[in-house]
């Protein structure tokens, strides 16, 4: 699973951080081609970014997606347990099983009802004519405004993106049947900042930089 994991952080991180180049890129065109500078003004007007807005909106579709099965992996996700933690262990673990289970159950009807409409919008034809298939009295699909592309591809993210999710709803659950644990998100939590200990004897003013006042206190004294 490791392997999977990797995939759908990665995906996540290329979504999140081409979407956000594109916007930068697009509103320094969008400036940039406002200035009357002789040469540079044309040059910029000469590129077209009107495709940008639709692909940045594609782009987050898609990393919402796959960012809720994420969030189910993580135990990112919101919940409201203070009635189910006043129960006892037993009864507990019980609810926290049947909103797992009823979890996948959702997803996975959301999958299958997604896959239908991308198969009938158009993903029906392109396969087939990939596939070099006869696309006799088959329904091409729409296309999008600017990127002209295949709306089924774009609509892919709710059967994909919606799939994994049923598919971490169903390992958590495993693995609390298994264990009783449950994925556990610290949200004040920072990678890369460990929290250190500090000591209880450090004098604020010993500090050997000529900028701070100096501790006049000799060893033993009890007053400055």
């Amino acid at each position: 699973m490791k392997f999977l994991d990797h995939l759908e952080e990665w995906l996540i991180i290329f979504l999140m951080g081409g979407a956000t180049l594109i916007v930068f890129a697009a509103v320094l065109h969008r400036y940039g081609a406002g200035f009357a500078i002789p040469g540079v003004q044309d040059w910029l007007l000469s590129i077209n970014m009107t495709w940008a807005q639709e692909l940045t909106i594609i782009m987050f579709v898609w990393m919402a997606k796959f960012g809720a099965a994420y969030g189910v992996r993580t135990g990112i996700h919101v919940g409201v347990d203070v009635l189910i933690n006043q129960f006892d262990a037993k009864t507990r673990g019980k609810f926290i099983i049947i909103g797992l289970a009823s979890g996948a159950v959702f997803t996975a009807i959301i999958a299958a009802l997604g896959s239908h409409f991308v198969w009938e919008n158009g993903a029906h034809y392109g396969i087939f004519k990939l596939l070099g298939l006869s696309v006799d009295h088959l329904i091409e699909g729409p296309t999008t405004p600017d990127l002209e592309w295949p709306t089924w591809i774009v609509y892919s993210a709710i059967p994909l993106g919606t799939s994994l999710m049923c598919f971490r709803f169903l390992q958590v659950m495993v693995n609390f049947i298994r264990t009783g644990e449950l994925p556990h998100h610290d949200h004040g939590h920072v990678d890369g900042l460990d929290e250190e200990e500090q000591s209880l004897n450090i004098n604020p003013y010993n500090m050997q930089d000529n900028l701070h006042p100096a501790d006049m206190r000799r060893d033993g004294d009890s007053k400055p």
